[in-house]
């Protein structure tokens, strides 16, 4: 039966096109993997991640349209929709396991096997994919025309723009190249500085940028007013916050230390060393009371979508004739989802028991219900995936140590309940976009599940090592890696479980979450802001900058031309975000093997501090002109 707004795909139900291809699958696999790593990456570096769907989109209609001659509009719907699950898999999982890593560094526990991140990435990817089949008919179907999915929806009209899709790709490309051989210069070949600091004699604040392709990306991707929001929170921190502990505590003695003063670690480590012991205690607070805003700010919605979804669930399952409206069987999916829970409960290297396991399936179902539903009204961006991960991590951490599952064995429990959870949330977000885009070109369900599953796999196989080599060659809760996400939820596991956590900091960052939202500022960028390094920030300032010079520039009436240039710079950008987190995990493995040290040039320059930073600065100038070369400087484009 036709549905009430009688919605027509650009490709009908009748007509069979390649779709799922061994090309579609092997390119999938091939962008879940690198995206997935390089997501990894990125929010391990600045706690957030980027949309895979439409850099996948375009790379897959660049060498299918322009390499292959094929014209096939599903068929590179399929290579998105295996390609984006990567991402998911990823943010899920950087928010999460980390936490693992650093308890083990901690001598708190051994560190999690290969075995057991892949279970828990596979396991949680699954679950997403599977709660989201139900509910496609209630969400996708009958709501069109009232849930827009943006991502979903906008990645449509990019390969229904399938004419440019050549140029499109070549921006991709161009941005990775670029962004690996400038993160090759930074950080392999350390010729000049990555981060560049201004300090002020007798006041004990701190600015500066990191000259990195990738963040600048991420300001620009995130537009003006997510960076200034980050920016501000730096500010608050690193100017205002860390200055008063300094002058009011130079005499106290240092936390969690015993012997050294505040002063004496401030001489020594400047304002970095303040942020360790104090800031990220007050940013994680913030981030805390952040999430939990979100997820009460949208309680009713959560509510009502619950609802809805529960008296719909099910829909036509596999039964239609049609193409455009065949799922995966219910039959399947509900033996799935029951042979997945006891896999959780039965296999010894996922640290739950069978409460554990109900609770996965409960608040699993419950999440990506939710999150299916809020990422069609707002977007995946707005997706308050930390907020569910921060409420499952409480609820189960307190059941588990009043079922006396305590110590590392409850915390590893905790984490890996809200690891799975978390996923389960990223991946039927991701899912949703995805079958929206399906549902607007007319790609069949069932190929696009079954495609899902297999970017999950994918993802799932390679995540676990991505974060070996990053926490082997560059550690994670360092500088490099800060993982905020995965540090505040070891933080508030820790909390729950030993009662030992600096609660004065905490609630200090959690009152400040609190003004920043009663005078309107979004809370979650501002508390990231306070928890990363400033530098960091200021790097994301300068591509919202960037993004806002752009927004505002005129083209002669030109709204094409304008949308084009802005287009053309996210594309770039995420190219760039792709090329820097490869090289990245490069890196990370060159210093496993001691071949870091081999490459390192920086001995044989030895250029004085401030000719290296006028070094480091002429690099970021170079970076920056890129963007504008492959954006608002690049030549008009010739339809294919």
């Amino acid at each position: 039966m036709e549905n009430k707004n009688e919605f027509k795909p650009y490709v009908p139900a009748e007509k069979i096109t390649p779709e799922f291809t061994v090309t579609s699958i092997i390119m999938g696999v091939i962008l879940a993997v690198v995206f997935g790593a390089a997501n990894a990456y990125l929010g391990l570096r600045v706690g957030m991640t980027v949309s895979a769907s439409i850099p996948a989109a375009v790379i897959a209609m660049g060498v299918i349209r322009v390499i292959m001659k094929k014209n096939s509009i599903l068929e590179s719907n399929i290579v998105q929709t295996i390609g984006s699950a990567g991402e998911s898999v990823a943010a899920g999982a950087i928010f999460t396991l980390p936490a693992l890593f650093l308890w083990a560094s901690e001598g708190k526990m051994d560190k999690p096997d290969l075995i057991e991140i892949t279970l828990i990435a596979l396991i949680g990817g699954l679950l997403g994919v599977f709660f989201m089949i139900p509910l496609r008919n209630a969400l996708i179907v009958k709501e069109h025309g009232v849930l827009p999915y943006p991502e979903g929806t906008a990645c449509a009209e990019v390969l229904l723009a399938g004419e440019q899709g050549g140029s499109n790709a070549s921006t991709v490309f161009a941005g990775m190249g670029f962004a690996a051989g400038f993160k090759f210069i930074i950080d392999g070949l350390k010729a000049v500085p990555g981060e560049i600091s201004l300090r002020f004699k007798g006041f004990a604040g701190e600015i500066g940028t990191q000259i990195y392709p990738a963040v600048v990306s991420v300001g620009y991707i995130c537009g003006p007013r997510i960076s200034s929001y980050m920016f501000a929170g730096g500010v608050l921190s690193w100017m205002v916050l860390i200055p008063l502990i300094v002058m009011f505590g130079s005499d106290i003695i240092m936390y969690p230390e015993s012997t050294r003063t505040i002063g004496e670690v401030f001489a020594a480590e400047g304002a970095g060393g303040i942020w360790g012991s104090y800031i990220r205690y007050i940013g994680a607070g913030a981030l805390a009371a952040g999430g939990v805003i979100s997820l009460i700010k949208s309680l009713p919605l959560i509510i009502r979508t619950f609802r809805d979804a529960v008296k719909n669930f099910g829909g036509k399952g596999g039964s239609s004739t049609l193409r455009t409206e065949q799922s995966l069987n219910m039959k399947f999916v509900l033996i799935a989802i029951a042979v997945l829970t006891i896999v959780v409960w039965l296999v010894p290297a996922i640290p739950v028991n069978l409460l554990g396991a109900a609770i996965i399936v409960i608040f699993g179902f419950f999440f990506a219900t939710v999150s299916s539903r809020m990422v069609g009204l707002v977007g995946s961006s707005n997706n308050p995936v930390s907020g569910m991960a921060i409420a499952t991590l409480l609820i189960s951490t307190l059941i588990l140590k009043f079922t006396g599952a305590e110590g590392p064995e409850g915390m590893a429990a905790a984490i890996s309940i809200g690891s799975i959870i978390c996923i389960v949330a990223a991946i039927s977000g991701d899912t949703s976009q995805d079958l929206k885009t399906g549902y607007i070109l007319g790609s069949t369900p069932k190929k696009q599940q079954i495609g899902e599953i297999i970017g999950v796999v994918a993802a799932a196989l390679a995540i676990g090592g991505t974060l070996y080599l990053l926490d082997a060659g560059l550690g994670f809760g360092t500088k490099e890696l800060a993982a905020p996400q995965a540090t505040l939820m070891k933080m508030i596991i820790e909390g729950v479980m030993s009662a030992e956590l600096p609660w004065n900091l905490v609630l200090v960052g959690a009152l400040i979450a609190v003004v920043v939202e009663i005078i309107g500022i979004p809370v979650l960028p501002f508390a990231i802001g306070i928890y990363l390094p400033v530098q960091l920030n200021a790097c994301i300032m300068v591509g919202g900058l960037i993004r806002l010079v752009f927004d505002k520039m005129k083209f002669k009436g030109d709204e094409e031309k304008k949308k084009e240039v802005t287009n053309d710079g996210i594309l770039f950008c995420s190219g760039m975000i792709a090329g820097e987190g490869l090289v990245g995990i490069l890196l990370a493995v060159l210093a496993i093997f001691g071949v870091n040290e081999m490459i390192d040039i920086s001995g044989y320059l030895n250029l004085p501090e401030p000719v290296a930073s006028i070094a480091g600065l002429a690099v970021f100038a170079l970076i920056i002109l890129s963007l504008l070369k492959f954006s608002i400087w690049r030549k008009p484009k010739k339809n294919k």
